[in-house]
């Protein structure tokens, strides 16, 4: 039993590093397998100026 990680021998130490890699490899694989094969791509839509509009006093649009 060691109660300390600078009083652990080297076999510890092995087994320290063991689990992390173990638990590293299990967080990445799971992940994986929940990333959704959802297509995240945008496209760049051009959106052109119209005929400019004058807003009168009755809020009707009045095209010059």
């Amino acid at each position: 039993m060691n109660h300390s990680i600078h009083s652990a021998d080297r076999a510890t130490h092995l087994k320290i590093v063991v689990v992390a890699v173990i638990a590293g490899l299990g967080v990445a694989a799971f992940g994986v397998a929940t990333r959704s094969n959802v297509d995240y791509t945008q496209t760049a839509r051009v959106i052109k100026a119209g005929a400019p509009v004058a807003i009168t006093s009755s809020d009707a649009a009045m095209v010059r």
